[in-house]
């Protein structure tokens, strides 16, 4: 089972461009894992963390969900009510990136939905673009998911990569955080295989001493994630890759995937290898 509270994931983000040529990289980096409905609790208890309001460490409502600042538990119970979940009051966690000292960009960031028995009804996957926009992927487990390992799927309706068409696919093969975390996406186009990502990590407290540490160690973490962005684009760009034009947002704010699991597969295996 997931484990309650807020800590840090100490780890590293790895993308493996599989097609049309190789291309990969792998860079440190941290997260926060926060119980949305005791920010405030975290917020008073530290020192270099805030809730809305500067600090070495902040989160900001405004950073996700509809980004108006309004509160995050309302919008997450509506994407859900829109598939027919009803979590009666459920833990809801947050896994991200946080700001440093204001700044924060978060290409994913991951809703666990758990109903009022703790068990993991759902995954919200809230993944931005460069561009400023935002989409949301709303994935419901079955009624019988332990949800210690889960997989899901579906199709893309979001721009986030030029060098990827939308004519795509994605996989989540997932290991919700606990001691440790493992996100791994594969993407796939109708030729195959495209594109594998992953995100691990190792548990440590949400203390002022471990955030203290992560500043030491990922002063520039923000910058950082913006720069390789667009330096690893620079580089797939100069190998050849097939540009793609920026295509209309979405016109809904979440798309709605199958409810199941899908058997892994060979496949799968190996491209989760690939990811270690």
């Amino acid at each position: 089972m997931t484990e309650a509270g807020s800590s840090l994931y100490f780890g590293r983000v790895m993308h493996h461009r599989l097609r049309p040529f190789r291309h990969r990289f792998s860079y440190r980096v941290f997260s926060v894992w926060l119980d949305i409905d005791r920010l405030g609790e975290d917020a008073s208890r530290l020192r270099l963390f805030s809730h809305n309001r500067f600090n070495l460490f902040s989160f900001h409502d405004k950073d996700h969900g509809r980004r108006d600042g309004g509160p995050l538990r309302p919008w997450v119970e509506a994407l859900l009510a829109g598939d027919g979940i009803d979590l009666e009051g459920g833990r809801i966690s947050l896994l991200c990136y946080p700001r440093i000292l204001g700044y924060v960009f978060n290409p994913l960031s991951v809703f666990f939905c758990h109903d009022a028995a703790d068990r993991l009804r759902a995954i919200v996957y809230e993944v931005k673009n460069t561009f400023g926009e935002q989409h949301c992927y709303v994935l419901p487990l079955p009624e019988d998911a332990d949800g210690t390992r889960v997989r899901q799927g579906c199709a893309k309706h979001f721009h986030v990569s030029p060098f990827i068409g939308m004519q795509a696919d994605y996989r989540f093969m997932i290991r919700p955080p606990a001691e440790d975390l493992s996100i791994v996406i594969r993407q796939s186009v109708p030729q195959g295989p495209q594109l594998v990502a992953s995100m691990t990590g190792r548990r440590a407290g949400l203390r002022d001493a471990t955030l203290l540490k992560a500043f030491c160690q990922y002063p520039l973490m923000t910058l950082k994630i913006i720069s390789a962005i667009h330096w690893e684009a620079l580089w797939i760009w100069l190998k050849g890759a097939t540009y793609h034009g920026r295509p209309p947002a979405p016109d809904r704010q979440a798309s709605y995937g199958p409810r199941g699991e899908r058997p892994a597969t060979p496949a799968d295996a190996r491209l989760a290898g690939a990811a270690e």
